[in-house]
């Protein structure tokens, strides 16, 4: 079973579970499903009816947590502990994975450092192993370990829950690129068309001088013909040309000299 269709599973579970519970009931459930070590997505339990209902009440606090797990990381657990219950183990090791994917999304290149910062890893050692073993293993991201510019480079992260305003600037990146998509489209087309007009006119050119080539080696032939037949008549013309061993046997005539 792949990692989505797990996903779904799980999310179609936690909701069933938190439509038949009300109150103080839905905070085991939120724990449970936060320390779920095969789920990573919270915003269909978060949209739950009776989960929506905790806001305001003084079970509020489960549906901060909800939240942090659905959108936040763990320097905003760290930030904001004094209004927050003690997270359980299970739960910690989750949301430093989330804050993996978080930072995957804004960078491709996730520097050793600020990784150790972000998670609260002390080496480097221990950076590798939580990456490798929670994370790549996890299947929520593939990438390659740089020990020698130390940092990790991301080849694939799994998706969060999309926070609050983000769907409208995604919506808004979208509508560029299709702009951006469009115009390149066009400017492909005009380039298209002026290669297949180049590409006539090489043709037609190639046409003529291939004409020109043909005419002048017609013309030089008939001229090399001409000149062929001239030397013919010239030389089978009666006295035209004077035989030589007949030239020899002729009496040579004395010429008298003159006083």
């Amino acid at each position: 079973m792949d990692i989505e269709q797990k996903q779904a599973e799980l999310i179609d579970h936690f909701v069933n579970q938190a439509s038949t519970l009300k109150d103080s009931a839905l905070c085991p459930l939120i724990i449970e499903a936060t320390s779920h070590p095969s789920l990573f997505a919270f915003s269909e339990i978060l949209s739950s009816p009776t989960v929506s209902e905790l806001e305001g009440t003084e079970n509020s606090f489960c549906l901060d947590v909800l939240r942090l797990f659905a959108h936040g990381t763990w320097s905003d657990y760290k930030s904001n502990a004094g209004c927050l219950p003690q997270l359980v183990p299970d739960q910690v090791l989750k949301l430093k994975q989330l804050t993996v994917l978080t930072l995957a999304e804004m960078n491709k290149v996730l520097p050793y450092d600020q990784l150790m910062q972000e998670l609260d890893v002390t080496n480097v050692r221990e950076l590798e192993d939580f990456l490798i073993n929670e994370c790549m293993y996890a299947g929520i991201v593939r990438g390659k370990l740089d020990q020698l510019r130390r940092c990790f480079e991301v080849q694939f992260a799994a998706g969060r829950d999309l926070r609050p305003g983000q769907l409208g600037n995604m919506l808004q990146t979208l509508s560029n690129w299709l702009d951006t998509s469009d115009d390149l489209l066009v400017s492909i087309q005009e380039k298209i068309k002026w290669a297949d007009s180049t590409s006539e006119l090489d043709k037609k050119h190639q046409k003529d001088v291939e004409y020109r080539v043909e005419e002048v080696k017609k013309s030089l032939s008939l001229k090399a013909d001409i000149d062929f037949r001239g030397h013919e008549e010239i030389y089978s013309e009666p006295g035209g040309v004077m035989d030589y061993e007949e030239d020899r046997s002729r009496p040579k005539r004395r010429r008298h000299p003159i006083y």
